[in-house]
């Protein structure tokens, strides 16, 4: 009985140990993600992203409410 007690201390540790080491590696990702970078990086990629969306959903409400499509209400067709 006492051997089962301590693997599964040794288990429960191991898993501890795990949790601390993703903990550390999320801990890094979130802070590479907030810094801004010059050129190709994962906040400029998200950032453009999020603009595009913004613009699209634009597009869209512009058609609902004129009734023309967007290359018409624009002037170029």
């Amino acid at each position: 009985m006492n051997s089962n007690k301590n693997k599964n201390d040794e288990e429960f540790l191991d898993l501890k140990e795990i949790n601390t080491e993703e903990n550390k590696f999320n801990e890094e990702s979130n802070k590479n993600y907030e810094e801004y970078k010059f050129g190709w990086s994962s906040y400029s990629e998200i950032t453009n992203g999020r603009f595009a969306m913004i613009g699209f959903l634009a597009i869209i409400l512009i058609e609902l409410f004129s009734q023309k499509s967007f290359l018409n209400w624009a002037g170029i067709f």
